[in-house]
């Protein structure tokens, strides 16, 4: 794959991951550009660029999944590399080789690597030549009902049904028995092909109760690899990650250790470069499994940079450049220290009353936390349209500090100070979680949610009527400051005068459902 020096780069993604990448390339002096559906003209990443191409309709099939598209796209904005972000084609092997094709630089790992590892049976199944433990399961070509409900009853129940291509816990089904098998199966495949155009299916035994601990990896075109130290993502609701940490609670040294040299050995067996993350499953007894590995930046990578002072997306940037990991950027296994814990949460438009369905509709306030070691990776600003046609992540507040107890102290606090009105969201969620005295514990298995947390309900929120007047009093709190002393864009650092007009804390002064202030 093509490694050379660049000029300017297109982001083949949108939301706060599109924002991140744009940020970083800017940073580094490149020319950036953006792209977007007709549901995102005036999205934050489209304004974040400093040019922007349409893809297509809103439908991610007619936008952002169409590789022709977006190869079109750099061709008319001049632009001389692509990088997918998560999600969208970031594991599609045929991006990288439609970009090669286009003598474009792709910002990843070589289609080969993609096949050989982002593919969950074909990782597995290396894996398993290489030593390296892997949860008992199927993982081979014949797909037809009979096959799959034979190997399952050879697997034994609880059973985990999961798509073999892409991630982020879609199409992943646990069946109880096999009364419910073949409805799984279905369910698996519909949601498997509409998200990756590929329904084949994976089998795997369901471990339980598991940890979900993951390796963050980076290799470069020169043989060399590194991994960065773990994160734990357990804290998941219907198989999707909702708060990530480093280091893990559960991890010794020694299992540490052996959990990296698996990564690398993994990673380094296909030629593989650039950013990646192997996601493994920790037992009780301190045994841990292979899963699959994620051929992309994550979503919670932000957490890994921050344990660690690496920035991962300039690293991509600069390793697609041809910069050596050791020779050029000093980085070797012995240079790679980790100091302190991190932690991120995700704030999802979803609405808690419903099942936690995806929301949409219009953001009409959006204050995120600031304050000494808080990061807010964002997608959205106050007027943003948060449309039903794609995942409903907004946002993520990490946090860092020197031990596990304060960097939750100073999480709970940034998701205090965070305003979001216009739209449900799982902000009360994540203080529950963070509040737990499980979580607080470092007792994050997989099934945290639904052991501690499946009958949550949002208590004491503010009426939306007495939200509104909220809303109404700060922007004309605000107005009455004159234009001079207005809080700036999301980007920038807010003043104390803008803070005291937050519609949340206004809220707050009124009787829920009177709308008279609270002697």
């Amino acid at each position: 794959m093509k490694r050379q020096p660049f000029r300017s780069v297109l982001v083949a993604n949108r939301g706060e991951i599109a924002v991140r990448l744009l940020t970083a390339a800017r940073e580094m002096g490149l020319r950036t550009v953006a792209v977007y559906s007709d549901a995102d003209v005036g999205a934050l990443h489209v304004c974040a660029a400093d040019r922007a191409e349409r893809l297509g309709p809103a439908p991610a099939r007619e936008s952002y999944l169409r590789i022709d598209a977006v190869i079109d796209a750099a061709r008319r904005s001049g632009a001389e590399a692509i990088h997918p972000g998560y999600g969208f084609l970031s594991e599609n092997a045929a991006l990288p080789e439609a970009c090669e094709e286009a003598g474009l630089v792709f910002i990843g790992p070589p289609a080969s690597a993609m096949r050989a590892l982002g593919d969950k049976a074909a990782a597995r199944q290396l894996a398993q030549r290489m030593g390296v433990p892997t949860v008992p399961g199927y993982d081979g070509e014949d797909q037809s009902d009979a096959t799959l409900a034979r190997e399952a009853a050879a697997i034994g129940w609880p059973l985990l049904v999961k798509p073999s291509a892409g991630g982020g816990g879609k199409g992943m089904r646990v069946v109880p028995s096999d009364d419910t098998l073949q409805e799984a199966l279905a369910a698996a495949r519909r949601e498997a092909l509409a998200a990756f155009g590929d329904e084949r299916l994976v089998l795997e035994r369901f471990v339980h109760p598991a940890r979900h601990v993951e390796i963050q990896v980076f290799a470069d075109a020169h043989g060399d690899v590194v991994h960065l130290f773990e994160r734990e993502c357990s804290v998941q609701r219907r198989h999707q990650k909702i708060v990530e940490e480093s280091p893990s609670p559960a991890l010794d040294a020694k299992t540490r250790d052996a959990m990296g040299r698996a990564a690398v050995a993994l990673t380094r067996a296909v030629g593989y470069r650039s950013a990646g993350t192997l996601e493994f499953l920790l037992a009780p007894d301190g045994s841990f499994y292979f899963l699959e590995m994620n051929t992309r930046l994550q979503v919670e990578h932000p957490v890994t940079e921050a344990i660690t002072g690496i920035d991962l997306a300039r690293l991509q940037l600069r390793e697609a450049m041809g910069e050596a990991l050791g020779r050029d950027l000093g980085l070797t296994p012995e240079s790679i220290r980790a100091r302190g814990h991190a932690i991120e949460c995700r704030i999802y438009a979803e609405d808690a009353e419903n099942g936690f369905l995806p929301a949409a509709g219009a953001v009409l306030r959006w204050r995120p936390p600031s304050g000494p070691n808080v990061r807010v990776d964002s997608g959205i600003t106050t007027g943003s349209e948060v449309s039903v046609h794609y995942d409903p992540i907004l946002a993520k507040v990490i946090v860092w500090d020197e031990d596990r107890d304060n960097a939750i102290a100073r999480a709970q606090r940034a998701l205090a100070d965070t305003v979001l009105l216009g739209l449900p969201s799982n902000i009360g969620f994540l203080q529950a979680v963070l509040a737990h005295p499980a979580f607080r514990a470092g007792e994050t298995t997989i099934d945290f949610v639904q052991k501690h947390l499946a009958q949550w309900r949002p208590q004491g929120e503010p009426p939306a009527a007495v939200m509104a007047l909220a809303l109404l009093a700060a922007q004309a709190a605000e107005s009455a400051m004159g234009a001079g002393n207005r809080r700036p864009s999301s980007h920038g650092p807010r003043s104390d005068d803008a803070d005291a007009f937050s519609p949340w804390d206004i809220a707050r002064s009124f009787r829920l459902g009177e709308g008279e202030p609270a002697s």
